[in-house]
């Protein structure tokens, strides 16, 4: 679970997977941004993850959300 209010700029660009890691759906993306509500990920760009700004992001619930730690 990823908490929104503790957010900040340093973190657009981090890895974060769907699901957690105990889910039984475990998609990566990196955040573009968030709202009060839901965190937008890129999930899909082709591979192409420094140029993943230029790709729509999905509205995630942060309660399905964790940080990825050590990803590249």
């Amino acid at each position: 679970m990823i908490e929104i209010k503790d957010l900040d700029e340093s973190d657009i660009g981090k890895w974060v997977v769907y699901g957690g890691f105990t889910g039984s759906f475990n998609e990566r993306g990196k955040i573009k941004s968030w709202n009060s509500s839901f965190i937008f990920v890129v999930y899909k760009c082709d591979n192409n993850w420094n140029n993943f700004q230029n790709y729509t992001a999905e509205a995630t619930d942060p309660d399905e959300l964790n940080f990825i730690r050590d990803a590249k």
